[in-house]
């Protein structure tokens, strides 16, 4: 393989995944020749452990370091806190790779995820991007929340697994010439972000998701945690799929139309249960058959008592994603209130390919650049 990869790493408050994260970029065997943290805004140890792996590849006496642990990782520091898309973006305006392998830090990836990513770019010059799945085992495994999270995460991409017309960036490859092209990530968006760079990438360039780079994951172990991020993510759904059909491309989705509908029929019924209980009864069988599949993975992953554990955290995963996706909506048709639109000083543009120790910075009318945290030694 001939490609040049850096691997970029957007991290906020990262300091209890960064080393696993790190370590299993260095245990790749397709080496990367630059790695990046991007830290943004952090107040915990971030930082810290990411200038432990800038002397030699790899923390002294760690599993990566020594002479022989690959790059030193260039540390670069956003402060105050800009969100991932400023995050990324400054990863790439600093990138020397004709690839960006995107690397969220709290995800580890398996030790031929960077190789077997670059053979599908290599085979197909018409793909600008090759993503991966979650691992169907977490990072930590810190319960039965976040066993059930990975697991519905796994699920659902490995089945959509092929080209698709969604990417997907927290372990992600891209041809460095994409951005050169459509410009960076949109950084008014702290959530579906992905979606958004998706809708101006698949017109030009094919993607593909593989479950050859797959990354395990350090979810959201707590119910209520994960039921207000699934609600604030959905926030921007209604959006991104009209966007998507305006477009005549189709976004893939972690849910499959009967279960949302199913879902969304048992909620209707539910003030109802007093007279007519057999309706939400109905419902929630209906769920059940739409989730058929994934519960009997469950099943098998995890033994049968897990399957409708995990059809009960899904069922409130659902609606809460139905919750945020109808508040999107409402949020559509007020005056003054329609969705972000790219545009100029969201989008930064990107230049080619900068030498090796010359970064080429983003150009984005009004966009400030990285900016050191006071004190800070200027890299």
């Amino acid at each position: 393989m001939t490609f040049s990869v850096t691997v970029v790493v957007p991290a906020h408050n990262a300091a209890r995944t960064l080393s696993a994260c790190l370590d299993s970029v260095y245990a790749q065997t397709h080496r990367p020749h630059q790695v990046i943290v991007v830290d943004d805004g952090s107040t915990d140890a971030t930082a810290r452990i990411a200038e432990a792996y800038a002397a030699d590849g790899g923390p002294s006496g760690g599993p990566s370091g020594g002479p022989d642990g690959g790059p030193p990782c260039v540390l670069i520091r956003q402060w105050p806190n800009r969100g991932v898309s400023a995050a990324r973006n400054a990863g790439i305006a600093a990138a020397t790779g004709e690839v960006i392998f995107f690397l969220d830090s709290d995800e580890a990836l398996t030790p031929d995820s960077v190789a077997n990513a670059l053979e599908i770019l290599e085979n197909d010059p018409e793909c600008g991007c090759v993503h991966g799945v979650i691992s169907p085992e977490p990072l930590f495994d810190d319960g039965p929340v976040e066993r059930y999270r990975v697991l519905h995460a796994y699920w659902w991409r490995a089945r959509g697994a092929g080209v698709v017309e969604t990417a997907f960036f927290a372990q992600a490859a891209v041809r460095r010439e994409v951005f050169e092209r459509i410009g960076g990530f949109d950084e008014s968006l702290r959530d579906s972000e992905d979606l958004e760079l998706s809708d101006r990438l698949a017109p030009h360039y094919r993607i593909v998701l593989t479950d050859r780079v797959v990354a395990r994951h350090d979810e959201v172990e707590r119910l209520g945690p994960l039921l207000a991020e699934t609600c604030r993510r959905a926030l921007m759904l209604v959006p991104a799929l009209a966007s998507a059909r305006r477009g005549g491309r189709r976004n893939l989705t972690a849910n499959s139309p009967a279960s949302v509908a199913t879902a969304a029929f048992t909620l209707l019924a539910l003030p109802l249960a007093a007279r007519w209980p057999a309706l939400p009864a109905a419902g929630l069988a209906a769920f059940c058959a739409a989730n058929a599949g994934m519960l009997r993975f469950a099943a098998r992953r995890h033994g049968v008592a897990f399957a409708p554990y995990a059809a009960g955290v899904h069922f409130l995963v659902v609606g809460s994603l139905l919750t945020g996706a109808g508040v999107g909506a409402l949020r559509m048709l007020l005056p003054g209130r329609r969705a972000p639109v790219p545009g100029p000083g969201r989008t930064p543009a990107f230049g080619p390919t900068p030498a090796p120790g010359q970064p080429q910075a983003a150009r984005a009318p009004g966009q400030p650049q990285a900016t050191p945290v006071p004190g800070e030694r200027k890299r």
